[in-house]
């Protein structure tokens, strides 16, 4: 493999989202969102550390616009911050609020720098987490009202849309396990029931975006790409690694089967190993609850960071084969696994058949500010270079892959790791707010800026 296989029209592009670096978590008459209220909790959070200030992109996005334009970045994956648009979730609209993603917008277009729109990243409304949240059965109403409200102001610009970041996440991790907001351990009924709603609110969300979009609109998801790797290259070990993906090994490791998470909104159904596996647990399923969630999308975005790796057990399923004694491993203790942007895209396009995106990869890392003055990070360009080289074969393998976002801009509010666990391509220091370009952000330059050619320079 010594050529690029990106084509000519690949999308590179770089990622962040609301909650992680806006700050004005208080600003003017925003709601508060769920993880507002969760970052209050003692011990919720890293180092009790919160979302209150973040990056201060709020104040600071023109700044920070301009050093994605320095860089000669084509896109930008952003979300919006549903309760500082809608502070109740759904009725009275903050025009302030509405009008900073307003601005934000022209400013990224005024540097040629294409927006994706993310309109669910986590930021849920406490307001309607008072109502029952996603257990609410209007909870897709309510997605429905808030896309209509961000996509009539902003659709005459902007044409990427995602609906979704990583419902597997907010749903079990926020709900299930209690280590995301809002902080809950729910039963696995009410987890289905909640997932369910998630998937009719992906519905509906395209709908309208279908429906009101000013211009011709091109919608996709952002979803966990959860990817087991084959142990060997041997068919047996290839199709353990399909399973492990895709089907239900019981109740607890089905609950992360994309065949739940990704087949009612792709296919339009639940597989049958759902039924058999949750029996009595299988929410109620309206007559028209299908139809709705699988809605017609034009991408499937993954977010892939790391992978297990599985054989073909003796009992003909997949099981775990433990990595060697000193894997490589990031800072927030991922495997570092690069085939996983071969495998994941390779598995995820034979199902569903949809052109892939790559919505998020990239690589945790305890950077510095160095006694020069800048931040090298040669740990993270190694990363990169590795995991896009994979990608590259893949595509060379005929498949549809169409863009890949870095996954992060900035360093940011990493969720209930605080601020520890920096993934950005610029740092942030977060007493100062200071920003400073990192070595791998001119990498990134470079690559984006030859189109993948330079992943083969050795540079």
């Amino acid at each position: 493999m010594s050529r690029s296989h990106f084509p000519h029209d690949f999308v590179w592009g770089v990622a962040a989202s609301s909650y992680q670096i806006e700050g004005a978590a208080y600003e003017g008459l925003k709601g508060p969102s769920v993880w507002d209220e969760f970052c209050k909790k003692e011990g919720a959070v890293a180092n009790n550390d919160t979302g209150d200030v973040a990056c201060d992109h709020f104040h600071r996005y023109e700044e920070d616009v301009s050093i994605m334009s320095e860089l000669e970045y084509p896109v930008y994956r952003l979300s919006i911050n549903w309760p500082r648009v809608l502070p109740a979730g759904t009725g009275s609209v903050y025009a302030d609020g509405l009008d900073f993603y307003d601005r934000l917008v022209d400013a990224l277009l005024a540097k040629n720098i294409t927006p994706y729109i993310t309109l669910f990243h986590w930021e849920y409304p406490q307001a309607l987490l008072e109502k029952g949240g996603w257990l609410n059965p209007d909870s897709p109403k309510w997605f429905a009202e808030y896309t209509r409200v961000v996509v009539d102001k902003l659709s005459d610009r902007v044409q990427n849309w995602i609906t979704l970041n990583e419902p597997q996440c907010f749903i079990l991790l926020g709900h299930l396990y209690g280590e995301h907001a809002p902080g809950l351990k729910m039963p696995v009924k009410d987890i289905l029931a909640m997932a369910h709603h998630t998937f009719l609110a992906h519905g509906e969300s395209v709908k309208v975006i279908r429906s009101c979009a000013k211009t011709r609109p091109h919608v996709g998801l952002a979803m966990v790409g959860t990817t087991f790797l084959p142990h060997t290259q041997s068919p047996d070990d290839i199709e353990a690694a399909r399973q492990a993906i895709f089907g239900f090994n019981g109740r607890s490791h089905g609950l992360w089967s994309a065949g739940l998470w990704f087949d009612p909104m792709l296919f339009g159904h639940y597989p049958d190993a759902y039924y058999s596996t949750y029996q009595d647990l299988v929410p109620k399923i309206g007559s028209d609850d299908f139809q709705t969630m699988a809605q017609p999308i034009d991408f499937l975005g993954l977010n892939i960071y790391n992978s297990s790796q599985v054989q073909r057990g003796s009992d003909g399923k997949p099981e775990i084969v433990p990595y060697k004694a000193g894997m490589p491993r990031t800072n927030i203790g991922w495997d570092v696994t690069p085939q996983s942007l071969y495998w994941g895209p390779r598995f995820y396009y034979e199902r569903y058949k949809l052109p892939i995106y790559i919505t998020e990869n990239g690589l945790a890392n305890q950077d510095w500010v160095s006694l020069d003055g800048k931040v090298h990070d040669p740990q993270r360009i190694d990363f990169l270079q590795r995991y896009l080289l994979e990608l590259n074969r893949v595509i060379g393998d005929g498949v549809d892959v169409r863009g890949y976002f870095q996954w992060s801009i900035f360093d940011n509010f990493e969720w209930a790791k605080g601020y520890d666990k920096r993934f950005g391509l610029v740092y942030v220091d977060f007493e100062t707010l200071k920003r400073t370009i990192k070595d791998s952000a001119r990498w990134y330059s470079n690559i984006i800026r030859t189109n993948g050619k330079a992943l083969f320079d050795g540079k």
